[in-house]
């Protein structure tokens, strides 16, 4: 028996096992902040299902508000990774894609049946396109600077906030039963049609970068307030904030339409110099 079972004696040579290296709490932080907007989408889910639509609407309107941190923590802090980018991914699609889309389903969209489960099926698929492209484009070495003030299409929390307006106008006494389904479903529609074109709508990441001294104070006086209003007044203000993103997207096509001429106007200028040099005679 002992031939069959001989002792075994580890190799003095062989090489130890590979431990993983520790982490840094900087690169754990903005993941956490993702994985509690992850779970605010979740709950949004869970309380549509249960008839809770207005803690579902705050729910998701809380998670469009960490998702709004998390980057900024990241890049703050220097911790961002290619981890956290495709995390950050799968947690939009769950809080802008299939939670506003469940829950107009069970808000309006079910009394149309079939067509109102296509329509919210079309608005979370549209979503889970537009976060790809998205991806997609930042590996593009060739983007100009200065369309990083620009998103392609109108960007996921966007969407899933300005998709949610008739919620928002049904809280506030506006009441929108059986009979406005059709609208809402042509509105949905459009916002999903919106989400995955190439209109430009305004980014906002490159604002900040520089507050001059003296706008400090007013900045902090406007932050108090917007905070008070927004929670003493929360729908009121989400129906003007999403009216105003939508009144604002010609107004930002037209000025990247601007900007596209000019940098193609000194494209060509250039290009109409490198040709024809001018030098002595």
């Amino acid at each position: 028996m002992d031939e069959l079972f001989p002792p075994f004696a580890p190799d003095p040579n062989e090489p130890r096992p590979r431990r993983f290296k520790p982490v840094p709490f900087r690169m754990i932080a903005p993941n956490m902040i993702t994985l509690m907007a992850l779970c605010l989408g979740l709950t949004a889910i869970r309380l549509a299902f249960e008839g809770k639509f207005e803690p579902a609407v705050i729910a998701v309107v809380a998670a469009g508000v960490l998702d709004g941190i998390d980057g900024r923590v990241a890049r703050l802090l220097k911790g961002t990774s290619r981890f956290g980018a495709e995390l950050d991914s799968l947690a939009d699609f769950v809080n802008f894609g299939c939670a506003p889309a469940l829950i107009l389903y069970g808000f309006v969209l079910f009394h149309l049946k079939s067509v109102g489960w296509i329509v919210a099926l079309i608005f979370a698929i549209a979503m889970a396109l537009r976060l790809a492209r998205f991806n997609a484009m930042l590996d593009d070495p060739n983007r100009p600077d200065w369309k990083k003030d620009f998103f392609v299409g109108m960007p996921a929390p966007a969407g899933a906030l300005t998709a949610m307006l008739p919620l928002y106008l049904h809280f506030l006494g506006f009441g929108l039963e059986k009979w406005a389904a059709p609208a809402i479903l042509i509105y949905v529609l459009c916002i999903a049609l919106m989400v995955v074109s190439t209109v430009p709508t305004y980014s906002g990441k490159t604002m900040g970068k520089r507050v001059p001294r003296s706008l400090v104070l007013p900045i902090f006086l406007f932050g108090v307030a917007a905070f008070g209003i927004l929670i003493s007044y929360p729908f009121e203000a989400l129906v003007t904030v999403s009216a105003g993103y939508l009144l604002t997207i010609p107004v930002v096509a037209a000025q990247y339409r601007r900007r596209a001429k000019a940098e193609l106007a000194a494209a060509t200028g250039e290009g109409t110099a490198a040709a024809n040099p001018v030098g002595p005679v």
